[in-house]
């Protein structure tokens, strides 16, 4: 077992970030929508205590990025919590939550715990920030398969009761978040009909 290390990104990082960021997302996935430098100096500049990345044997397996929202329950697009990657006119300092906005790991280095290490430092900030929440988009990526059966709010509460395996969703469940709402055409994705699901981890020590 080799032991895996959380710690805040820096610019020096960017290049094996963008090896992560290659293996997870090889072509034909567009090459514009991996982190660029400018955006990952933005994520340092503007909260760096939500820029973590994880190693093993100082080999970079794994990446999250966060900021800081005020939760008002809205709709809401990626692009629009995320100021198209760069998080700098979103990000609310006085927030009252901790939104991830990405989080990625090599496929060669996948279950080994890379995730669920990165999940927890994310648990740890919203515990020493005192915020009231964590919050995430999450893509629903089996949803495709299901979607002549079932409409999206059906498909999530049939993972959530187990009877559907989610690729993502069923994962984050695990990592104790709660679904709040769908969010119709949060992000351009094939997989999961451009829907995602607000999930939600209430900071435990409150």
């Amino acid at each position: 077992m080799h032991s895996i290390t959380v710690r805040p990104y820096t610019l020096n990082d960017y290049d094996q970030l963008l090896d992560v960021q290659k293996e997870a997302f090889p072509p034909p996935f567009p090459e514009e929508l991996w982190w660029s430098r400018d955006q990952i100096k933005s994520h340092i500049t503007t909260f760096p205590e939500g820029a973590l990345l994880a190693e093993i044997d100082d080999v970079i397996v794994g990446s999250a990025t966060s900021l800081l929202v005020t939760f008002d329950g809205k709709p809401h697009t990626w692009d629009d919590i995320a100021d198209n990657g760069y998080i700098k006119a979103s990000h609310q300092p006085n927030g009252d939550s901790l939104y991830g906005i990405d989080l990625c790991v090599r496929p060669s280095y996948r279950g080994k715990g890379i995730a669920q290490a990165l999940y927890a430092a994310r648990k740890e900030t919203v515990r020493q920030l005192g915020l009231t929440r964590f919050l995430a988009g999450c893509r629903i990526p089996t949803y495709r398969q299901y979607s002549d059966q079932l409409d999206v709010k059906s498909y999530v509460k049939a993972v959530q009761k187990g009877d559907i395996k989610d690729l993502v969703l069923t994962f984050m469940l695990k990592q104790g978040l709660t679904p709040l709402q769908v969010l119709p055409n949060y992000l351009e994705d094939d997989e999961s009909l451009d829907y995602a699901v607000l999930v939600e981890w209430k900071n435990d020590c409150l």
